[in-house]
């Protein structure tokens, strides 16, 4: 088990949803809504190269994850998002419990899975959600949804503020 030497990252990124992310380039704003499930599926076919490279493992820093680690974190990312999305679309304003996304890297050893499992898994995970958003329709857009901290989204604001985290982090694993 790789020791946790990552920070745990406790920002409030709904920011993304009022601004462009500096780091990354995102612009919530620059895409119609109905693209989330193609974004999706484009993101999950960039991290299929990203496992394949042989230094998948390799952490460029003590204090950064290594792309298999940012792998298995999207892979939970989409599966999380999906179980939201899927509340969001059946449930009165559903409130989502806080989901500690550092201690699931460490309880599940995400530095030692086997990076051909974290792709099949990421890109089931990311099928059944984009194919969940291509769903969406008319007012569903509208259906809220409150997240622990108060965060208050609607399905369209959750799709974009839901975008920024897989493609940040491509960004993180291609700058190191």
């Amino acid at each position: 088990m790789i020791t946790p030497d990552i920070p745990p990252d406790e920002k409030d990124w709904t920011w993304v949803l009022q601004r462009r992310c500096a780091q990354c380039g995102f612009d919530a704003t620059g895409f119609d809504r109905e693209q989330v499930g193609s974004m999706i599926r484009s993101n999950a076919a960039a991290w299929q190269r990203v496992l394949r490279s042989s230094a998948v493992s390799k952490r460029p820093r003590r204090t950064v994850w290594s792309p298999l680690e940012y792998a298995c974190h999207v892979r939970d990312v989409f599966r999380i998002y999906d179980e939201r999305l899927a509340r969001m679309l059946t449930e009165d304003d559903p409130q989502y419990a806080n989901w500690n996304q550092d201690a699931t890297a460490v309880e599940d050893n995400y530095g030692e899975q086997e990076p051909r499992v974290v792709g099949a898994e990421l890109a089931a995970a990311a099928t059944k959600l984009a194919t969940r958003f291509e769903s969406v329709s008319g007012e569903q857009w509208d259906r809220p949804g409150t997240r622990s901290d108060g965060a208050h989204f609607t399905v369209e604001s959750f799709g974009r503020y839901l975008i920024h985290d897989p493609i940040h982090h491509l960004w993180d694993v291609e700058v190191g």
